[in-house]
């Protein structure tokens, strides 16, 4: 049975609220304000609106029903105490305003908060330091551009272009073009890495940065990543690091040790929040002393034994959000790493990198294998073969892992990669979960050598089986669809 949407259960009069008697003035508000028509709103019972989205979160996935292989997206199971800590009346209560209004003294705990996530978050990446305003990956991503291009400026420096490898984000490039840069896209080699003598014989004193993603979108780390450091600083060219995926190796590396001058950190997907359905996000900013002066406004510094609200200097790229970014994320991210500790983020990503390898070892038999090498947190296989031989594609595989309570790994990225399907299986797992889903994915292979047309019909057991991509973007109610 297809499930309905809420529009679909509304009945016209039926209400869910009772509303006490007006006890103040009624306010006239200006015309401009007000609707010209009848919000369009489902009219249902408190009963009613209860019941449907109870219903709908027993049809959520989520990672605490079963394992959750997306790749780039860090769905690790995180410690629930995160969770109370965020939770806590004496956070979760304070008002956003309070940091602006210099009410410093009733927020002590929460600025103590902030300033020991920044002091952990330099020793875990070798940065001078932190700020984390920024209100999630992309907008960090575009503060660390800023300031780069800030940098420059401030020494006459005519930049030009910024360098990004084809393994890259897509946020990398888009981010480097909306500050001003031109980018130069450097194709990878036969390892799967940044080409180092296309990046080379690209190099020169009209770029301004070198973006990478360490390990990168493949999951290998490039080998020569301290020479294409070097290279850069040689051009007084900044080198930017994407920490989204840094859940490979926090607490074994640090990016400022190798030569990175500036970082953003997905905190939400390595330090204890999940991210998916579009957040919540947080992309604290790291630095060196080099870019130290060009970091936004507010900031805390402690004087006396008291926090207090700092500005930006004369150098400062100015305010890119009016508080410290998505706080309660920030709180999670600091128990995550107060409980692990050095140690325990050192173990984490090791299990995370070993766990990855396992699944390669395990399929690199029965999927094509673009890249055949060791890899770090995630890998990533490709149905080319499957695709051209059988017509069974990378989005029938994961179609069909949807019927065995398993969510489906990220398929066509990297872009790289045809037919890709990039698999993270992260450190939180056991090995008899990534058995069970590997003996699904060779399972799939199997059926598509002996009845590839079966693949059509899955996903059989959900409401929503196989929607036109296209039209479900655009329109709500995709039932019709299946």
């Amino acid at each position: 049975m297809n499930p309905k949407t809420i529009f679909d259960k509304s009945v016209e009069g039926r209400k869910g609220i009772a509303l006490p008697k007006l006890d103040v003035p009624v306010a006239s508000l200006d015309d401009k304000l007000c609707r010209e028509q009848k919000a369009e709103l489902p009219e249902l019972s408190e009963f009613d609106v209860v019941r449907h989205f109870t219903n709908l979160s027993t049809k959520n996935f989520a990672i605490d029903k079963n394992f959750y292989p997306l790749g780039s997206c860090t769905m690790k199971y995180n410690p629930k105490i995160a969770e109370r800590v965020a939770s806590l009346e004496g956070f979760s209560s304070i008002h956003p305003h309070i940091v602006t209004n210099n009410m410093n003294e009733d927020v002590q705990g929460a600025l103590q908060v902030i300033d020991e996530l920044e002091q952990k978050l330099c020793a875990v990446t070798g940065m001078s330091a932190f700020t984390t305003t920024p209100q999630a990956g992309a907008h960090g991503e575009m503060l660390g551009i800023m300031m780069i291009h800030k940098y420059h400026e401030s020494k006459g420096n005519k930049r030009k272009y910024v360098i990004v490898p084809d393994s890259s984000h897509g946020t990398n490039p888009a981010t480097a073009a909306m500050v001003g840069y031109e980018v130069i896209t450097i194709k990878s080699d036969a390892t799967g890495a940044m080409d180092f003598d296309a990046f080379k014989a690209k190099m020169s004193d009209e770029v301004a940065a070198v973006m990478l993603t360490v390990p990168n979108t493949l999951g290998i780390y490039n080998k020569k990543i301290k020479e294409i450091c070097d290279l850069a600083h040689e051009y007084d060219a900044m080198m930017y690091y994407d920490g989204a995926n840094m859940n490979a190796i926090m607490g074994v590396a640090r990016p400022g040790d190798i030569g990175f001058d500036v970082i953003h950190i997905n905190v939400h997907k390595t330090f204890a929040t999940p991210h998916g359905g579009g957040g919540p996000g947080s992309g604290p900013v790291g630095v060196n002393e080099k870019l130290k002066p060009f970091l936004p406004d507010l900031g805390i510094k402690k004087k006396d034994g008291v926090y207090e609200f700092t500005t930006g200097g004369v150098d400062s790229i100015g305010k890119i959000s009016p508080f410290f970014g998505n706080y309660g994320i920030s709180l999670r991210a600091l128990t995550y790493m107060t409980v692990l500790g050095g140690n325990g983020m050192q173990n984490a990503s090791s299990k995370a990198v070993l766990n990855a390898n396992y699944i390669r070892a395990r399929l690199r038999e029965h999927f094509d294998t673009p890249y055949d090498t060791l890899c770090m947190h995630e890998c990533v296989f490709s149905a080319k073969t499957l695709a051209k031989e059988y017509k069974v594609t990378a989005m029938d595989i994961a179609k069909y892992l949807l019927d065995f309570g398993l969510h489906a790994p990220t398929v066509y990225f990297p872009l790289i990669v045809k037919e890709a399907i990039m698999i993270e299986p992260t450190e939180t797992e056991n090995k008899e979960t990534l058995d069970e889903f590997c003996d699904k994915m060779i399972d799939a292979v199997k059926l598509a050598k002996e009845d590839a047309s079966a693949f059509k019909e899955f996903p059989k057991t959900l409401g929503v089986c196989r929607p036109d991509d296209t039209r479900a973007i655009k329109e709500l109610d995709v039932c019709s669809s299946c």
